[in-house]
């Protein structure tokens, strides 16, 4: 075991921060580690991200009848975005469907807006839907890493609307977990916090691969994380009060 010290703003960064009204986001561009979509170049995601969605579409010939929409934007972008949506849609569509500034998930990186390949393509609610390719996109997407952000069961918890087309890379193993238990991001992480010591970790396990997901919060300007370095882990923030530590085992 090793001990690792980091400050608090490693609670801002990561696959698993959770992003909102409500959990603004700090921006990091050191760490958004960016690059282009292969099938669409003026489209810019988390390189991991990237990896694991052209996975997925080289499982399922996806680039022939799905296309990218909407990946990283900046504050900017957003702000332009959300006050045209204003002009033309007012006020109440807007609430449901556009993030405030700040509060989007596209600006992390780690965000896609995916359609169905058609002659006329809505860019804020484009179609998705449950069959089909799309479909087949949706089942496969937790296996990579991705899960679907907003269902229609959690507007009350996200305050967003149903959006079949938006998908968020929160990384192995918590896109299968979140699948799993049938949870969104914000109740995934709530959940999590809960994960404290050893008696209380969240074991995992997936054909011959297990893991443990605690999780340990952030009470000072620094924190100390004992590592197991002989094994495999991940660590993510979580955009509210702490850390979220896998350990493969």
């Amino acid at each position: 075991m090793k001990k690792v010290k980091y400050t608090r703003d490693i609670i801002h960064t990561g696959y698993c921060i959770l992003v909102n009204q409500f959990h603004p986001y700090v921006e990091n561009k050191c760490l958004m580690n960016l690059v282009p979509l292969q099938y669409e170049p003026t489209i810019y995601l988390n390189m991991d991200a990237n990896d694991a969605l052209n996975q997925i579409m080289e499982k399922i010939n996806g680039w022939d009848s799905i296309v990218p929409i909407s990946g990283y934007r900046s504050f900017e972008e957003q702000s332009k975005l959300y006050k045209q949506s204003l002009l033309e849609n007012g006020e109440e569509f807007t609430s449901k469907y556009v993030a405030l500034p700040g509060c989007s998930e596209h600006q992390t990186g780690l965000a896609i807006d995916l359609a169905l390949k058609t002659d006329d393509i809505d860019f804020i609610c484009p179609d998705f839907p449950y069959e089909g390719v799309c479909q087949r996109f949706r089942d496969l997407a937790p296996l990579y890493g991705f899960i679907e952000r907003y269902g229609k069961k959690v507007e009350s918890i996200t305050h967003i609307a149903h959006e079949p087309w938006h998908f968020r890379y929160v990384g192995y193993p918590h896109s299968l977990i979140m699948k799993e238990l049938g949870m969104c991001l914000e109740e995934y992480c709530e959940y999590i916090q809960t994960r404290l010591d050893d008696e209380n970790v969240l074991v995992y396990k997936k054909d011959d691969e297990s893991c443990e997901v605690s999780y340990i919060p952030c009470v000072d300007n620094e924190l100390e994380v004992m590592m197991d370095d002989k094994s495999k882990w991940s660590l993510s923030g979580d955009n509210c009060e702490g850390l979220i530590y896998v350990q493969f085992r």
